[in-house]
């Protein structure tokens, strides 16, 4: 049995060598736009992947907005900047914001316990004896619940009706509720943590997760074609996301969902997706262009403030930038140093999609890149774009 599992991996790296896509390696440095762009198409000519818009604010100003290859291969349409695509884990930070207005707001403290405000949120400690799990751990992934990856694959649907968010936290929480370790202790990133939060928003609030951030982050900021379903003005921009036929996850997906609601068609060696959505939305849900992207980010670097519309104030704003991380973990994002410059990042990766925005607080720069790959070197090209002068 052992000799017959050894052949199958040997195999499944063979296929990986000679058939899945080779995107070229992001160089250490580029020193220009051109040179930068030469290496862009370059990436999305291999495929992995076909396509990526960016956008760069610097000093409350977009700098750069641009996109590459594209945006859906078998119906000849190439990526825009207006193009649409799943952000999959950035929605942490909307979520992680929400928590902290509610905060300005007196709805709540980040160090109030959970079962405060969800009274059925019941878990199971490593000893006995353990603090009670806080808004704080969930925001830094310090409660020690564990992940959902990778069951949260097969939670898809794609019809527009959107599921209840509480209910479904109620729904697998029991099959998840054993933690890893003591709350606080360390961090450990888990999307059940988000989801919890998400479930938190809707109990104060008595809004749908989905529709508070709209009216409190999305709107406010002009954030006008980025939303949790295809509204009919995304749809004629939307990205159709990608997965390499031959793929470390291709086994793994009949199992996860349902092939017919995931997979489109193929074309040479990539497989389309249809239209899709993950069933939970507080920690990956959120669709949208990098320009939207680009909005969010300038108000945060504003203090929390963009065309007049305030979403956070500065202490909020300090707090999330500067609280101490725990294992690289701050307040929703995780925080970095390279080269003496602090930055703030957060990534997204799921079916078909793969982003990333970053924020130098002290220089005033922001970065979104969103592409329509399951794979994407997302933290390359932003060291790049980082090197750059803006």
């Amino acid at each position: 049995m052992l000799a017959i599992v050894g052949a199958f991996f040997v195999a499944v790296v063979i296929a990986l060598v000679v058939f899945a896509p080779h995107p070229p390696q992001a160089p250490r440095q580029v020193g220009s736009r051109a040179e930068l762009e030469a290496y862009l198409n370059r990436l999305v000519a291999s495929g992995s992947p076909p396509g990526l818009s960016i956008v760069v604010v610097k000093d409350g100003q977009v700098a750069y907005n641009q996109a590459f290859g594209r945006a859906d291969g078998p119906r000849n349409v190439a990526a825009a900047p207006n193009t649409v695509y799943h952000w999959w884990s950035m929605t942490k930070i909307p979520t992680a914001i929400a928590i902290l207005q509610l905060e300005e707001q007196a709805q709540l403290t980040i160090d109030d316990e959970v079962v405060k405000y969800l009274p059925w949120f019941d878990v199971a400690y490593p000893r006995r004896g353990g603090p009670a799990i806080t808004l704080r751990h969930l925001l830094q992934h310090s409660s020690g619940l564990p992940d959902v990856v990778p069951a949260i694959v097969g939670w898809v649907h794609n019809d527009d009706l959107g599921r209840d968010q509480t209910a479904l936290v109620k729904k697998f929480l029991p099959q998840y509720r054993r933690l890893k370790f003591g709350p606080g202790q360390k961090a450990m990133y888990s999307n059940l943590n988000y989801m919890v939060l998400g479930a938190v928003i809707e109990a104060v609030t008595g809004q749908r997760y989905e529709s508070y951030i709209a009216d409190h982050i999305l709107r406010p900021l002009g954030m006008s074609q980025t939303a949790f379903v295809y509204l009919p003005e995304m749809a004629l921009h939307a990205a159709a996301g990608t997965l390499p036929v031959v793929h470390f996850y291709t086994p793994l997906l009949p199992f996860l969902a349902d092939m017919h609601l995931v997979f489109r068609e193929r074309q040479g060696r990539l497989f389309w997706f249809n239209k899709l959505y993950v069933d939970v939305t507080p920690s990956t849900g959120l669709i949208g262009p990098a320009g939207d992207v680009g909005r969010l980010l300038t108000a945060y670097l504003d203090q929390g403030a963009l065309d007049g519309a305030t979403v956070l104030g500065p202490e909020s704003v300090a707090l999330m930038t500067h609280v101490p991380p725990l294992d690289g973990h701050g307040l929703g994002w995780f925080v970095n140093r390279a080269g003496g410059r602090l930055y703030l990042e957060h990534p997204g990766g799921g079916p078909g999609f793969a982003t990333l925005m970053r924020l130098y607080p002290n220089e005033g720069l922001g970065i979104a890149i969103l592409a329509n790959g399951t794979d994407l070197d997302g933290a390359g090209i932003a060291n790049l774009l980082a090197g750059l002068d803006w």
